[in-house]
């Protein structure tokens, strides 16, 4: 078996791109990295074998970009009419662009004081915008790929243009002061919310394509998992955040008789990724040319601009984004009987005399919605959602941020592949992350350092209780100078039996426990579910 070759004590880092010398590193995804040595990079890219000992020196990042891709890129600081590679074999790849006569991209200057002179966003190629463009990639994320298609097959007009009247936010979410720090606020746009009214001058009178990449609704959660917890009196139904729900129906079209359960109300919104380059290198710790680089040579050549046009600061990834859950205080709601809604008040998030209590949850489709055991996020989260409820009922505030992040970003079909792997080779907890690096090569891809922008965009100034165990998300939290007075675990009853894997091996590695510190004995011990148990 490929597990049993590995070492259970063995803590070899996987090959993770490093920081420019004598710049701090961000907060990684992977504990006690190692410099990676100038002779050893090719190599290692070679090797599914991950990097051991000591490097005898750092390579730069222009050193790195060389090895990493061979293939030479000319570069200008003004706009060109096509990029020309040369590579080993001297082929030359050349990407036209349309007539360049005339280009004047929009003033955008990220972290001014104000919304107007910060400027637009405007990534659009319709013939009113694709001159004054300031911005790389398309809105929507990975959904612009079906925007793509469905103009090809006719069901859309590419030139049809938005009425965004009544799509307001219901809920303020107005400036902070992180808003106009260049350095806080630089994985999305924090005035998308507001583009319609701040831009409406750019839209209605000078016709171009400007688009919100952040949308803020209300609505009522009714998860069954609550419900129970209510039934328990877990909850406690105040009629304000926690409501009745109303009765169900049967079958037959009659009003049911059994418990409705309950629902939350909640303030909620969307975020698409807006990357503001300069921002995205320097958390990271790389120079802005390797990351343009390795966005344009690793995803295939998708974006040239990336490589032609440098003076374009401002990306937009076609990567899921987030959704943020926002649950106030009774006293911070204006109710509206009539239509059993509240308006809440947006100051408490950035006032500290309100305790917050955060969940900062990554996508786990599996658990999350199809209830997979094998893991704990489902219960986890739905821990987090009550206990952000509870807060916010004794006068504080509860929010949940939910990151676009399958697999820890390394997708779900790499996730399924370990975890046959897992099952095949003996799932116990010393395997776990050495069972990720044999079939992507990393153990996370989920680079946490972008995360807290969500909590600047909020106002968030303090974290109070912070539901979670991962040490990176805390890192980060804290290195982007918010403090976290407490944090707590997964209670040990609501962990499934099959995830006892998971939860020791990630405390092992560093997560938080109040409970038992983990050792590499107490991990060979810890074994999951065999297939052969549950066939039948």
């Amino acid at each position: 078996m490929q597990l049993d070759a590995i070492s259970g004590a063995s803590k070899t880092p996987a090959v993770p791109l490093e920081p420019r010398h004598g710049r701090s590193t961000s907060t990684e995804y992977i504990p006690s990295p190692s410099p990676i040595p100038i002779s050893n990079i090719k190599a290692s890219l070679a090797s599914a074998a991950p990097h051991v000992g000591t490097p005898p020196s750092r390579a730069t990042d222009k050193e790195r970009e060389k090895l990493l891709y061979p293939g030479r890129v000319n570069l200008t600081s003004k706009p060109v009419t096509c990029i020309t590679m040369i590579r080993p074999t001297d082929t030359e790849y050349a990407a036209a662009y349309p007539d360049q006569h005339g280009i004047t991209p929009y003033p955008l200057n990220w972290g001014a004081g104000d919304g107007t002179t910060r400027g637009p966003i405007i990534c659009s190629r319709l013939p009113s915008s694709i001159k004054h463009r300031n911005a790389i990639g398309a809105h929507s994320g990975s959904y612009s790929i079906y925007r793509a298609l469905s103009i090809a097959m006719g069901a859309l007009s590419p030139t049809h243009k938005p009425d965004y009247s009544q799509t307001e936010p219901p809920v303020s979410i107005p400036p902070q002061p992180s808003w106009f720090d260049p350095t806080k606020i630089v994985a999305f746009d924090p005035w998308g919310h507001l583009t319609p009214s701040l831009f409406r001058k750019q839209i209605d009178e000078e016709g171009l394509d400007v688009r919100p990449s952040i949308a803020v609704t209300k609505a009522h959660l009714k998860m069954s998992e609550l419900d129970e917890s209510a039934r328990r009196g877990d909850l406690v139904v105040d009629g304000k955040i926690v409501m009745k729900s109303q009765p169900g129906l049967n079958a037959d079209g009659s009003v049911s008789q059994a418990d409705s359960g309950v629902e939350v109300f909640v303030s909620k919104a969307a975020v698409e990724p807006v990357w503001y380059l300069p921002g995205v290198a320097e958390r990271f710790g790389i120079s802005e040319s390797l990351l343009r680089r390795a966005l344009f040579e690793d995803t295939g050549g998708m974006y040239p601009e990336l490589i032609t046009r440098p003076d374009i600061k401002v990306f937009l990834p076609p990567i899921g984004g987030l959704t943020v859950y926002i649950c106030m205080s009774s006293s911070a709601y204006d109710i509206i009987y009539a239509n059993l809604v509240s308006v809440g008040n947006p100051a408490f998030m950035s006032d500290e005399s309100k305790e917050l209590t955060l969940r900062v949850h990554d996508e786990c489709n599996g658990s999350d919605v199809f209830g997979s055991d094998i893991c704990t996020c489902k219960p986890y989260l739905t821990y987090a959602i009550e206990e952000c409820i509870r807060g916010a009922q004794k006068g504080g505030v509860g929010v949940v941020v939910y990151f676009r992040k399958e697999g820890r970003a390394l997708g779900e079909v790499t996730k399924y592949l370990v975890y046959n792997l897992r099952k095949r080779g003996g799932d116990s907890a010393d395997k776990y992350f050495k069972s990720t690096e044999l079939i992507a090569g990393v153990k996370d891809m989920r680079f946490q350092a972008l995360m807290p922008d969500v909590l600047h965009w909020l106002g968030v100034k303090k974290v109070d209780h912070m539901v979670s165990m991962s040490d990176m998300k805390y890192d980060a939290i804290v290195k982007s100078g918010i403090p976290i007075l407490r944090r707590y675990d997964i209670p040990d009853h609501l962990i499934p039996p099959d995830s006892r894997v998971e939860i020791d091996a990630k405390i092992a590695a560093g997560y938080f426990s109040s409970g038992k510190q983990i050792t590499e004995a107490d991990l060979i011990k810890t074994v999951g579910r065999t297939w052969e148990e549950t066939e039948h």
